[in-house]
């Protein structure tokens, strides 16, 4: 007797309509996410849409959209065109998307025009992640990871090389132009004068396009360095200015910095075009992350190692594990739950000037400042310890080891004993214990995202974009964990 085989009928009509329900096993991701957008608060995607003109196509629903973004990051499809394929092949984003086949334009647009409001749903999720129970505001680890910009590095081009491209293909196209016109001239003699030739214009035209490129990047490099030098006599000025108000210092030397100050200024408001204050594009505050500034001569013109990228200009060259690439620096602020409570993305590849703006998102989206908080190297300057010391955060942040076997004993500089404090408090024994959970608290964070989640490269270009485009991974990221603690919850 054979063996019988149980029955397979792909061609199978169903008698009733299948459930969606059905589909999926109990319990399932995408369950969860359609039950969170359920209760979060998306008004502000909804303004938005009801602003628009309501005559034409009905748009697709807002919940539908945002969980089929949230799911699809979550199971880490991040192209537009890969989502909408899976609206046909993967059964969650079928289920999600109720059967419907938004067009990848329609995706990405949604995700564009509403990114901020995306982003900001991360504060909802967050007070969800504290009601099921996870830790926030207690010991919070911070780190910051290299993250791949969507642009290439061959892409980037330094201030040197643009000023002689651009004397080089001046060069060119006048040269091309002698001989269109020698061309024309032989030819108008053997043909006529209606007679042309098409090649040399159009190799004209594709240096004259680059050409246009090279200017347009060689000015805003120079207006960025502009407001960097700008800023730069901004800070010498102020720091002059406490000079001169200190009662203890000689009185030749306070007449000196009010002098040299007053000098900064004035140069400062000439390079930012008679502006009095730095017109800073990210909106200024204290929780503003530091961006990269444009090294600049003293003239506040750009040095000519200075670089900009075509494809995405606010992105930059950063070193990672040996390798360059062109990138942003991404940074979290993560509990001991591993639940990121503060997030942001800068293109300055140091995190030393971070670790204030990052508290300070820590103290906004959770209410309070942490207790304790564990930073690496990177991380360590006398004005984050003071920051840190006057909030009442028990900080430890690490010195490098170079630094650390110089530190034998109390410095005499002044600016080094805040550093010769923090390096016996980190070495003591409940000190390591401590310090020593943050690479088991951050660390695998970043691993989860890159490697689980497989973001490993932002979708978007621009600052902007990219920062409100890792606040949506971030916010998918705390969605897995609070769905993971409610599935170990679950009898």
């Amino acid at each position: 007797m054979s063996k019988q085989y149980r029955p397979w009928a792909p061609d199978q009509a169903y008698l009733l309509p299948p459930s969606p329900a059905e589909w999926l096993p109990e319990g399932h991701l995408a369950y969860f996410v359609l039950e969170v957008v359920q209760e979060l608060d998306i008004s502000a995607i909804e303004s938005a849409i009801q602003e628009k003109d309501p005559r034409g196509e009905r748009p697709y629903s807002p919940r539908m959209m945002t969980a089929l973004i949230l799911y699809a990051y979550c199971a880490g499809v991040f192209s537009s065109r890969r989502i909408e394929r899976a609206t046909y092949e993967d059964v969650a984003l079928r289920v999600i998307a109720g059967g419907t086949h938004p067009h990848f334009t329609s995706v990405n647009r949604f995700r564009l025009e509403h990114r901020k409001a995306l982003a900001g749903l991360f504060v909802q999720v967050l007070k969800l992640c504290a009601r099921a129970g996870l830790k926030t505001v207690g010991h919070v680890a911070l780190d910051g990871s290299k993250v791949q910009a969507n642009a290439s590095k061959h892409k980037a081009m330094s201030y040197g090389r643009m000023k002689d491209d651009e004397k080089r293909l001046q060069a060119e196209i006048e040269s091309l132009l002698r001989r269109a016109e020698e061309v024309d001239a032989a030819e108008d003699a053997e043909h006529g004068a209606d007679m042309r030739g098409d090649e040399i214009p159009e190799e004209l035209r594709r240096r004259e396009s680059r050409l246009q490129r090279i200017r347009a990047a060689k000015a805003e490099l120079e207006k960025e360095a502009a407001e960097a030098r700008a800023a730069e006599l901004r800070e010498n000025a102020e720091g002059l200015r406490k000079t001169a108000e200190d009662d203890s210092a000689p009185p030749r030397q306070r007449r000196l910095a009010t002098t040299l100050a007053s000098k900064a200024e004035k140069e400062a408001k000439k390079l930012s075009g008679g502006k009095d204050d730095d017109d800073d594009a990210n909106g200024g505050g204290a929780s503003q992350l530091s961006l990269h500034r444009v090294p600049t001569t003293s003239d506040g013109k750009p040095k000519d190692t200075a670089q900009r990228n075509f494809t995405d200009a606010d992105s930059r060259i950063m070193h990672r594990n040996g390798a360059f690439l062109q990138a942003y620096n991404a940074q979290a602020a993560v509990s001991e739950d591993q639940i990121i409570l503060a997030h942001g993305v800068t293109n300055n590849p140091t995190d030393t000037n971070q670790l204030i703006p990052m508290l300070e998102r820590v103290a906004e989206s959770c209410g309070r400042h942490a207790v304790v908080m564990t930073a690496d190297t990177g991380y360590l300057s006398e004005a984050n310890i003071t920051y840190c010391a006057k909030n009442g955060i028990d900080a430890y942040v690490a010195l490098r080891r170079s630094d650390a076997e110089k530190l034998t004993q109390v410095p005499a500089s002044a600016a080094l004993v805040a550093h010769w404090d923090m390096h016996q408090k980190v070495s003591s024994p409940w000190g390591k214990r401590i310090y020593a959970l943050r690479k088991v608290l951050v660390e695998p964070v970043f691993g989860q995202i890159k490697a689980a989640m497989g973001f490993r490269r932002f979708s978007l270009r621009g600052r902007a974009k990219v920062e409100a485009e890792w606040g949506i991974v971030c916010l998918c990221h705390n969605l897995l964990k609070l769905f993971r603690s409610r599935a170990l919850a679950t009898p």
